[in-house]
């Protein structure tokens, strides 16, 4: 290290390694002991020979803690002491304690240490959530038959082909799990209206729409068309990819299928699509215990692989397709309950009930794109202030001030901080991990 000046390496007496803003705390400090009401009754004390475990030198005030003195720190500059320690390095609350208590003492350190670390701005922006995440599931309803509710969203960008084909726009049906996929050349809102429109003229149209917030989904076109054609658009909330989760997992699926049937040309890749799509179709889904295409049409898929005997069996089911269809969507609804009660109490015994939060209220939210090189930046932006409460612990919220964020965008319980907390907020707080523990315990 050939900046550093060797005469600094030269150990001094404790007493004389004072800089100046080390001494200007102290002379703050001295005057501030002596304007506190509690530590004025102690110095009284001390002048009447009646102090206990504590003892003043140069006219401060020290406390003996485990054979040590510590320097008794008045109310007026607790905050001031914690905060100038824990911007040392920004340390958690127990490494902040450890430091603190070296040199002073007051009362109830640990718990003035949470709140002043809670507040540190730096800190709200790049530290993690801790503990377990906020909000339960809440399962859309899947209605009691098929075509009622549709999951739509882009699979890509993949290899461009001579056809110059980019992305797969994938539908999903939420009762049946029948899937459509079509290969297009953009993420356009026109080319989505189109693959709907295609689509409407054989099955008609949902009764509703649930899609991330891509920009194909969130223009005025996309909107005009969903209210010409009397279609409900639901719009999941920004970063929350679970919202969506009927489509995410077929992606799930079929990116690796679409992998291995086009490995010999990668390029070709659009060519498959019809093969995947039938094979996603007919076979059981988990939560419904049987083929989508069988809960959709009442028949199993005539396969070309298929021996002759299937076909006669189809030849049957065929035949009664009329009577037990609706028995059959019956016990599809009932197994899809039953998954999704399952998949509630899984997912909600690693999760906490969200902390409320209402209009007017500053946070700081998650940071859910990053760019590559990105990786030492805050994990958080703020702070933002909340516009708007929305179902299922999710948010609106707008940009206070000039910083990095969107200017308003949608958010959730999980991926937000509060900004500040007072006392007040420390008691509802309180109350909060209170009632935690209760749902914990049920």
């Amino acid at each position: 290290m050939p900046h550093v000046d060797a005469l600094s390496r030269q150990p001094l007496p404790n007493c004389l390694v004072i800089d100046r803003e080390e001494e200007g705390i102290m002379v703050r400090l001295k005057r501030a002991q002596r304007e506190d009401t509690t530590l004025r009754k102690i110095f009284e004390a001390f002048q009447e020979g009646h102090l206990d475990g504590y003892v003043v030198r140069n006219d401060v005030l020290f406390k003996e803690v485990n054979n040590e003195f510590l320097l008794v720190v008045p109310a007026s500059m607790q905050t001031q002491i914690i905060r100038r320690t824990h911007e040392r390095g920004h340390f958690s609350v127990g490494k902040t304690l450890l430091l603190l208590q070296r040199e002073y003492w007051f009362p109830n350190m640990n718990l003035k240490i949470e709140k002043a670390i809670r507040n540190c701005v730096p800190c709200i922006l790049a530290n993690k959530k801790q503990g377990k995440q906020e909000g339960l599931l809440h399962p859309i309803d899947k209605g009691d038959a098929p075509l009622q509710t549709y999951h739509i969203d882009h699979l890509g960008p993949v290899p461009s082909t001579r056809k110059n084909y980019k992305h797969v726009f994938v539908v999903t049906d939420a009762f049946s799990k029948f899937v459509w996929l079509y290969a297009t050349r953009s993420t356009s809102t026109a080319e989505a209206i189109k693959r709907l429109q295609k689509q409407s003229a054989v099955f008609g149209n949902p009764k509703r729409i649930v899609s991330d917030r891509g920009t194909a989904f969130t223009s005025q076109d996309f909107e005009h068309y969903c209210i010409q054609e009397n279609i409900q658009h639901i719009k999941i909330t920004t970063g929350v990819p679970r919202g969506n989760g009927q489509v995410e997992r077929v992606n799930r699926t079929l990116i690796p299928l679409i992998t291995k049937l086009s490995a010999a040309k990668p390029e070709e890749w659009f060519k498959h699509l019809d093969t995947a799509q039938k094979f996603i179709n007919s076979i059981p889904h988990r939560s419904t215990g049987m083929t989508p295409f069988k809960l959709l049409f009442g028949t199993e898929m005539r396969l070309r692989e298929d021996p002759a005997i299937r076909e006669i069996l189809e030849e049957e089911i065929t035949a009664r397709f009329q009577e037990d269809r609706d028995e059959l969507r019956e016990k599809a609804r009932e197994q899809i309950f039953r998954i999704q009660q399952e998949n509630r109490r899984g997912y909600n015994r690693k999760r906490k009930k969200a902390r409320p939060y209402k209009e007017g209220d500053l946070v700081a939210i998650q940071r859910t794109q990053s760019q590559p090189g990105a990786k030492f930046t805050s994990k958080f932006l703020g702070p933002y202030e909340v516009t708007r409460e929305l179902r299922h612990d999710r948010y609106l919220v707008r940009r206070v001030g000039d910083h990095e964020g969107p200017l308003q965008t949608s958010t959730s319980a999980d991926h937000m901080k509060p900004w500040f907390i007072n006392d007040s907020q420390n008691e509802d707080d309180e109350d909060f991990e209170d009632s935690n523990e209760s749902v914990g315990d049920t």
